[in-house]
């Protein structure tokens, strides 16, 4: 019923590959107007025809868009979105997975979230559900938010590997995403002869 709608999702946020089985479901919930999962973990998805917030310029004025420091900025950001596949709105900004081409890819892809100020942060989790429930759980005082937040997550009919926050894969980036935009934002300011 949704084959459609999650191809053209995957095109539009994953350069067209396989979205992961708890992205399927979780998206499902959200088309259908189902608000259990957004509820457990405060993610909205995003809708076709959003613009990537790497590559959103919009709130910037045309003054802004015309320095060559931020233009330097925007072709550094613009580079990063080709790794960092946002696909929901949440936690301290948007969600997603880290897939830079120099990360083993024998492995889960690892997850990232950019803040408001253009930060990344590394996330816990094998999946995006898991990575999601260990960032909300943290901003709770509950003893075992985390299990909690799995209990209720299984009940729904998405598990996760692990009811123990302790134990969720942590597993460090190959690249470092700061390290990277860095790079890349200065490099676009020699192209621009700013150094």
């Amino acid at each position: 019923m949704y084959d459609a709608r999650l191809a053209e999702f995957s095109r539009e946020r994953l350069d067209g590959r396989p979205i992961p089985d708890d992205l399927r479901v979780l998206l499902v919930a959200q088309w259908e107007g189902r608000t259990d999962f957004t509820r457990l973990l405060g993610l909205e998805f995003f809708e076709a025809g959003e613009v990537h917030p790497l590559l959103d310029t919009g709130y910037l004025s045309e003054e802004e868009r015309a320095d060559p420091e931020m233009q330097a900025v925007n072709a550094g950001a613009a580079e990063m979105a080709k790794y960092v596949k946002l696909v929901a709105k949440g936690g301290k900004g948007w969600i997603g997975y880290w897939l830079h081409p120099d990360e083993p890819s024998d492995r889960a892809w690892l997850l990232i979230e950019l803040d408001t100020e253009f930060t990344f942060w590394r996330m816990v989790g094998r999946t995006l559900t898991e990575g999601a429930a260990a960032e909300r759980a943290s901003y709770q005082d509950e003893h075992d938010a985390f299990g909690r937040l799995a209990t209720e997550l299984a009940a729904l009919g998405l598990p996760l590997d692990t009811r123990n926050h302790g134990t969720l894969d942590d597993t460090a980036y190959t690249v470092d995403p700061e390290g990277l935009m860095e790079e890349l934002v200065e490099a676009e300011r020699e192209k621009l002869g700013l150094r």
